[in-house]
């Protein structure tokens, strides 16, 4: 499954100017090649031109993803945005992922979707891809965890990773070793850690125009996430038995032991019921036609996509007040609890809250355009030499 035998490779342009005198990017300056006489880019160029970009997505998922796979629809978001700015973007991705962009591909399809690929031979060989062509690019965007970070000093390419959130506090030395050769990006402030540096926090965009305030919404309740103690499934379900309302649960089994313990006992089909994942394309339905979406996690959450999207339909958010949930919601959008009992009392009222107005809101924050302009700004700075990390 080596690269040249990849499942989908489109061919870049080849137009574009070998980059050259290129360092890692702490103090280094993009510069354009001096032929026949030309002088160097101006400066004003280096900062408008278009870049030749590379995104590297996982592969646990197609990107975008068929239903979960949140890293991978971040990867869909920002590869697709930057190409509509104009920008020559190369998504490495599985090959039956969709995208604007040209795509770049060793694996047919996502290791979680095709349980004969080895997850492990898969990711090497798909991480290593987008190394081997490093220098056709200005700058790789890691979007698939720390273990890209390993190749980063073998290159010129500069390197911005989002991190994504830890997995665990082992992983986090991997990190502090590359921390002052590459670029960190947070997806939010409560995400930092406080022995990394980062360039900026970027929250999450969204497709705002994929999603839309229901007609009708329901008078039931909505879980929408991984089936995982983190996510407080079963606080969802004791929640709305004590408000009498209906609850549906919506998203992928990550823990079958949780699921056959703590929620498939409660499953009827009429007071509790299971959706299954759901597709992208039913995503605003399911979210828009609730009375709120209960997000009573048991971590500190470091986004959340199914937040986002449910304010983006109007739906209001009743969330523990733990990791980002605090900056992505407000008292106009829906409510931050402590306790069970708190959830309980924010369900009485969540629908006083102006539909209209929590969309409205999330319009202005969380729109893909604003992401992507924040992404490209970190980009201008590494290339310039001039990023500042804090």
């Amino acid at each position: 499954m080596g690269d040249e035998a990849a499942t989908a490779v489109q061919p870049k342009r080849v137009d574009s100017p070998k980059r050259v005198g290129v360092r890692p990017y702490r103090g280094s300056v993009h510069e354009a090649p001096v032929t026949c006489g030309v002088p160097p880019t101006s400066q004003r160029d280096r900062a408008t031109r278009p870049l030749r970009i590379a995104v590297l997505a996982p592969i646990a998922w197609r990107t975008p993803p068929r239903h979960y796979g949140p890293w991978e629809l971040f990867a869909s978001l920002l590869a697709d945005g930057l190409v509509g700015l104009g920008h020559d973007v190369t998504l490495f991705a599985t090959a039956d992922s969709l995208t604007t962009a040209t795509l770049h591909s060793t694996v047919a399809s996502g290791w979680s979707e095709d349980d004969t690929i080895d997850p492990k031979v898969a990711e090497c060989v798909h991480i290593a891809s987008v190394f081997e062509h490093a220098a056709e690019f200005d700058i790789i965007h890691n979007g698939f965890d720390f273990l890209p970070l390993t190749y980063s000093g073998l290159v010129d390419t500069p390197v911005v990773t989002t991190i994504h959130g830890f997995s665990s506090p082992r992983i986090v030395p991997v990190y502090e070793r590359y921390d002052a050769t590459t670029t960190y990006v947070a997806i939010s402030d409560a995400d930092r850690h406080p022995r990394l540096r980062y360039a900026a926090t970027i929250h999450h965009g969204i497709d705002v125009d994929a999603f839309a305030v229901h007609p009708d919404p329901g008078e039931h309740l909505l879980f929408f996430g991984r089936i995982h103690p983190d996510k407080g499934t079963a606080h969802a379900i004791d929640v709305a038995a004590r408000t009498g309302r209906p609850l549906v649960i919506a998203g992928i089994i990550q823990d079958e032991r949780y699921f056959q313990q703590e929620v498939a006992p409660h499953l009827d089909g009429e007071r509790v019921r299971y959706l299954g994942p759901v597709d992208a394309a039913d995503r605003s339905a399911v979210l828009g036609g609730a009375h709120a979406l209960l997000h009573l996690i048991d971590f500190d959450e470091p986004f959340g996509f199914s937040v986002v999207e449910a304010m983006a339909c109007g739906t209001p958010v009743i969330a523990n007040r733990r990791g980002s949930m605090t900056e992505l919601i407000t008292d106009s959008t829906g409510y931050l609890v402590d306790d069970l009992d708190g959830a309980v009392r924010a369900v009485h009222t969540a629908g006083e809250l102006d539909r209209q107005r929590i969309r409205d809101r999330i319009i202005r924050q969380f729109d893909r355009a604003t992401m992507v302009d924040q992404y490209l700004a970190v980009y201008r700075a590494v290339l310039a030499g001039r990023t500042s990390t804090r």
